[in-house]
Order: C-alpha cells, then sequence, then structure tokens
C-alpha cells in the first residue's frame, strides 16, 4: 500500500476545494440551513459537472471508475466546507445498484447518477433505531405481479429530494436472511415522506410511512431474501465517505483554533504562547492525523474489495466519531466564549460532529463489530 497521494488525486483535492470555497462559504451554508430543500441545485449541477456524482461508478456506466481513496479525498473538502448536500446517500444508492442490480437497472439507473440527473437515499432504519439487520420488519409481501410493502422507515437523509430511493423490507426470515432490497420511484403512491426536525440544520432527515407501496419484481435489486448482504457492503462504503468527510470538518476545526490561538491576545501575549492551549491543539491534531490513517486504509481496503475492508470501515467510523467529537469540542474552548455564539462557525461543526457520530452507528457499536469480526 502507498499512501501517498498522485498528482492526479492532489488535482483533485485542489480542484474541489476550489469549487466548495467559492460555492459553499459559511454565508451559503447558513441560508441552506434554512432553506427546506437543504441543498443548491446549482452547486449540485457543477459538482456533476466534474464529475463527482460518478466517481465510483464503472466508466461504462458514464461514470469516472475511480476509487474510494479518490472519493475520500473529495469528501475531506466537502466536510471542511459543510456542503449541505444529498451526495453520500445518492452515492450509496448507486452502489447498491452496481453490486446487486440486474444489467436492466444498472444501465437505467447509473447513467442518470453519474450525469448528476437522478438524486437518490436508502431507507432502511426503522423506529426501533437498530443499525443491524434484525431491525428491519418492514413488511414486503409477495403478490402475484411483485410485492406490496408496509413499514415505516425513520432518519432517512434527504428524502424529500430523492427521485430514487433503495428501501430494504423483510419478505421472511430473521436477522440477516429474509431482507430485500428495492429501487423504488420516491413519489409512488403510497409513500408518504414527514419532514423531522434536527440537532444539525445542514443534514435533513425524514420519517417514510410505507402504505401499501407496490414494487415490480423487476425493480428488486438482487434475489429474494438475499439483500442484506448488499446492503452491509453498502453501509461499510457509507461508513467511509462519512468518516473522511468528518476528518475534513475536524481538520478545518482544528486550522481555525490554531489561528485564533495566533491572534487572540490575551495578559499581553498571543493565548498560543500558553502550553495549557498548545497542549489542547497538539492533541486535537493526534484525533485527526491518526483518524484520517484508519479512514485511508478503510478507503482502499472497500476499493479492493479486501477481506477485512468490512473491519477497516467500522474502524475508521469509529475513530472518525471519537476524533470528530473531541476535535470540536476542544476547538469551542480554545476559542471561549465566542466559540459559544450562535454568530461563529464552531457550533456548525460541532452539530455536524455529533449528527455524523450517529449516522451508520456510533463509535461504540463499530468498535463492537470490530470486536465481533476479530472473534474478542
Amino acid at each position: 500500500m502507498d499512501f501517498g497521494f498522485s498528482e492526479e488525486q492532489e488535482m483533485l483535492r485542489e480542484s474541489a476545494r476550489g469549487l466548495l470555497e467559492k460555492e459553499c462559504p459559511p454565508a451559503a451554508v447558513r441560508r441552506l440551513m434554512e432553506d427546506e430543500r437543504g441543498y443548491d441545485p446549482a452547486v449540485w449541477k457543477k459538482m456533476a459537472g466534474l464529475g463527482w456524482t460518478g466517481l465510483t461508478i464503472p466508466e461504462e456506466f458514464g461514470g469516472a471508475g475511480l476509487t474510494y481513496v479518490d472519493l475520500a479525498l473529495v469528501m475531506e473538502e466537502m466536510g471542511r466546507a459543510l456542503l449541505p448536500s444529498p451526495f453520500i446517500w445518492t452515492t450509496m444508492a448507486a452502489e447498491a445498484i452496481r453490486r446487486a442490480g440486474s444489467e436492466a437497472q444498472k444501465r437505467a439507473i447509473l447513467p442518470k447518477i453519474a450525469a448528476g440527473e437522478t438524486i437518490a437515499t436508502i431507507a432502511w432504519m426503522e423506529p426501533p433505531g437498530s443499525w443491524d439487520a434484525a431491525g428491519i420488519t418492514a413488511a414486503a409481501q409477495k403478490t402475484a405481479d411483485g410485492f406490496k410493502l408496509d413499514g415505516v422507515k425513520l432518519f432517512v437523509n434527504d428524502a424529500h429530494l430523492a427521485d430514487l430511493m433503495i428501501v430494504a423490507a423483510r419478505s421472511g426470515g430473521v436477522g440477516e436472511d429474509g431482507v430485500t432490497l428495492f429501487a423504488l420511484d420516491a413519489r409512488r403512491g403510497g409513500i408518504e415522506i414527514v419532514p423531522l426536525k434536527t440537532m444539525d440544520q445542514t443534514r435533513k432527515l425524514s420519517e417514510v410511512r410505507l402504505n401499501g407501496v407496490r414494487a415490480g419484481a423487476d425493480e428488486m435489486i438482487g434475489t429474494v431474501g438475499g439483500g442484506w448482504k448488499t446492503l452491509a457492503e453498502t453501509i461499510d462504503r457509507g461508513k467511509v465517505m462519512i468518516a473522511a468527510e468528518m476528518m475534513g470538518g475536524a481538520q478545518k476545526a482544528l486550522e481555525m483554533s490554531v489561528e485564533y490561538a495566533k491572534v487572540r491576545v490575551q495578559f499581553g501575549r498571543p493565548i498560543g504562547s500558553f502550553q495549557a492551549v498548545q497542549h489542547k491543539c497538539a492533541n486535537m491534531m493526534v484525533d485527526v492525523e491518526s483518524a484520517k490513517s484508519a479512514v485511508y486504509y478503510a478507503a482502499w481496503a472497500v476499493s479492493n474489495e479486501v477481506a477485512e475492508a468490512p473491519l477497516a470501515a467500522a474502524l475508521a467510523k469509529a475513530a472518525a466519531s471519537d476524533a470528530y467529537r473531541r476535535v470540536t469540542a476542544d476547538a469551542i474552548q480554545v476559542h471561549g466564549g465566542i466559540g459559544f455564539t450562535w454568530d461563529h462557525d464552531l457550533h456548525l461543526y460541532f452539530k455536524r460532529a455529533k449528527s455524523s457520530e450517529f449516522t451508520f452507528g456510533d463509535a461504540t457499536w463499530n468498535r463492537e463489530l470490530v470486536a465481533q469480526g476479530i472473534n474478542l
């Protein structure tokens, strides 16, 4: 493994930073927080024009065919800018279709996602809040021409924007057996989307109610009852993406703290000259760099489909969750009173840290997955 970045990757990073610094400054983030849509269609179009929406989609389906290491570079920049966007969930939907969809599904869906024409999301969690397969209880009842879906999905990201929704439902069995995936038009009859109030206003969540939703057999992804493997692999890649995004946010919070420590004067000298502040900033840097190593190893692991990829993804998510939470909390401490104010941007990073921490399972849950994976 070579963890150095190529010239092309560095150019990708610089391109991403340049676009996001211009199109997504803090003022734009705050504006989108108040917008019901929660994203900027013009920025989405520019991202698609740069090929981001198809970064990991194979070239034969209109994508760039790059790796999750390349994608992690872009995700870091999105995290620095706190970009409000349905990007992660749309990329996950494409991944599920790529992994288990029929040839017809791939040719119908993937080019549109790659071109930025289709926004998608994943609906799998339910009111009990369980992150594992046992938490999927929404029923997929077999009918003469397909399935009928009934149930409630909770914490569905950007469901109000989605054109396509990947829905996990139980067609039989228990646990990991019997979970079936469907690719549905998000505006289909019987699908009711109820927006939820959230702490992190840069993320829009909804409750999705399935009331006798009809799904054709051709809308099933993979095999009947065999959807959990595909969903688990897709979630692993979602963990890598959000962990990379978290590291971008943590890095930005660290930079803001160091800059502030240089210019904030107390007792006649910059606060950065005090050992207590230096130690806090040093600890923040250790958190960021250590977690980044885990994230980029996980990105390499899922890109190369290595056996330990699920463990690497879980470890990266756990490390990023802990690091982002601690770094943003320490950053607020370094800034003192101003760090607690609405006008300062740090609270936005702290809220994003908290919401991202519980997406795809918190640090404790993901460490438990690692422990199970190595038979502890």
